[in-house]
């Protein structure tokens, strides 16, 4: 058994940033059940959002990001994501951090959808989340924070005092460990590689959202997920990410015959926040109809976006032809673990940040490049805030029971993840998503909630948080009879302002272990 101050679990820009803010007081231990490369801020090839230029302002970027959002979002958390941006970003600098910029120095911003101004930053053309990893990782390297790689979360301890403890972690030899910390912190990214078509590392398939509502964490907004217009599609299978910053720069999304799709759809047309754009496309592909972004405007693409020309060229895309084939697919989750303004959730002494958290930031529906902006910008305040924090003695370990559950005819990732992305994919309906509910339900939710981890494989419980994910995912998603943003419900295809824009879906995990049946609820709080 290993005791800290601060445990965060979790490889990407929001983990490594809290990590290292705590660690200029604390001692800190930084878990991942990959490795530090492996995760969706180093894949992230958008990005990040600030207020710089002389034509932009916070204020702007505030309405750009409420609007994409559906005004669903929190005012008080965009306000702090927009207002410290800058600062963020210039600190970032300071440490060595290089961005992209033009000829005479200044630095270069791109355009992306929803956006009413160039404000994207870039390193290395669309390498963004790569190498600011990468940096990131550098400045890692000269402080005390413990890496400790391949070696997955997959049980938290709570206290005899209802406080989160600690973390126990299983490794790839099947080993069973025990972390005891005064604060931990989960940073574990969203739950994309639970769908077919998806943008996401294979590694984020919502293990901290099961850890945390296992927990008694609440839980919230889990019907809002982002599908990303743009994924590379060949051979019907998704291969990657095409980034916004191509129609940012020019190109159009066509049919096969060279019609833009987009036109008189949305006034910002290829620009339009995602959700429509990914809508309209699906709507094509559903006609039996290919999808293709016409890049033959941009001049020296390749050098312009690497990245990308690199994935074309590896999955057989003549980029000579000057089109590539596009679906849509999971990109990121609006929703997560419920935290409030400091990043503490509904248990003491646990917090998330990152895509596995729910701050309100993103409404229903994240404006482009502000993830990597969140996990920077909440990732300073959480990691400041646990650096100067009053050391707690750790209570005991709550006693419970833990029941058995028999998880042979648990499905294989693949069988779930088509039936989230036909389900509970782009277009929903009330009827699918209750058959995608009471299948998931035929595996006993409340036996997999009481799971005890010992002497389980990691394939095992993954298969369990699997569930309990996607489970969350379809509830929420039945008990919203509006679209929004990020969810879109053919059957209630209109927005409900008076139902729901002031109310928030909260599914709580309740009595954790007590054993009592029904223990989730639901609650109603204003947004």
């Amino acid at each position: 058994m290993v005791t800290t101050e601060v445990i965060v679990i979790g490889s990407g820009i929001a983990a490594l940033t809290t990590a290292l803010e705590a660690s200029e007081r604390k001692h800190v231990i930084l878990i991942t059940k990959s490795e530090l490369r492996h995760s969706n801020s180093y894949l992230a090839q958008g990005g990040i959002a600030a207020a710089l230029s002389s034509q932009d302002g916070v204020s702007l970027h505030k309405k750009d990001t409420l609007s994409a959002g559906q005004h669903y979002n929190k005012v008080k958390a965009v306000e702090k994501l927009v207002q410290k941006a800058p600062s963020a970003i210039a600190d970032l600098i300071r440490s060595g951090m290089q961005f992209d910029r033009d000829h005479d120095g200044s630095l270069m911003l791109g355009m992306e959808g929803a956006h009413s101004v160039r404000r994207i930053l870039h390193s290395h053309g669309d390498g963004t989340g790569r190498y600011m990893m990468e940096h990131l990782i550098e400045c890692l390297k000269s402080t005390s924070v413990q890496v400790i790689e391949n070696e997955a979360a997959v049980e938290l301890i709570i206290g005899e005092d209802e406080s989160c403890i600690g973390v126990k972690t299983l490794d790839r030899s099947g080993k069973l460990a025990v972390f005891h910390a005064e604060r931990t912190v989960l940073a574990t990214g969203g739950c994309g590689s639970l769908y077919r078509y998806t943008s996401n590392s294979q590694t984020v398939s919502g293990d901290g959202i099961a850890l945390a509502f296992k927990a008694g964490a609440k839980v919230r907004d889990m019907e809002f997920i982002q599908f990303h217009p743009t994924l590379l599609f060949k051979n019907n299978k998704a291969a990657g990410l095409v980034s916004e910053a191509v129609r940012g720069d020019g190109a159009l999304l066509v049919t096969e015959a060279g019609l833009p799709i987009m036109e008189g759809v949305h006034h910002l047309k290829d620009l339009a926040p995602r959700h429509i754009v990914a809508q309209t496309i699906f709507s094509y592909i559903q006609r039996g109809e290919k999808v293709f972004l016409d890049i033959s405007m941009i001049k020296d693409f390749k050098n312009r976006f690497p990245t990308v020309s690199s994935l074309c060229e590896k999955n057989g895309v003549d980029l000579q032809l000057g089109k590539i084939p596009v679906a849509p697919g999971n990109h990121f989750l609006m929703g997560g673990i419920e935290v409030d303004e400091r990043g503490q959730t509904s248990v003491p002494s646990l917090y998330a940040v990152g895509e596995v958290a729910c701050t309100g930031v993103h409404g229903a529906n994240r404006l482009a490049s502000n993830s990597l902006l969140e996990g920077l910008v909440f990732g300073k305040a959480l990691g400041g805030l646990l650096a100067h924090m009053q050391s707690r003695e750790l209570p005991k370990e709550k006693e419970g029971t833990q029941g058995f559950a028999h998880l042979a005819s648990l499905p294989d990732l693949p069988v779930l993840q088509e039936k989230l992305m036909n389900e509970a994919g782009i277009v929903r309906t009330g009827a699918g998503l209750t058959r995608l509910k009471n299948y998931l339900e035929t595996f006993d939710i409340e036996s997999l909630l009481d799971m005890d981890v010992s002497g389980r494989s990691l394939t095992e419980i993954t298969k369990a948080n699997t569930i309990i994910v996607a489970w969350l995912i379809a509830e929420s998603a039945l008990t919203r009879t509006e679209s929004r943003g990020g969810h879109f419900r053919s059957d209630h295809p209109s927005e409900d302002d008076s139902l729901w824009l002031k109310k928030s879906v909260i599914l709580a995990c309740q009595d954790v272990k007590n054993r009592v049946k029904g223990r989730w609820r639901y609650e109603y709080i204003e947004a």
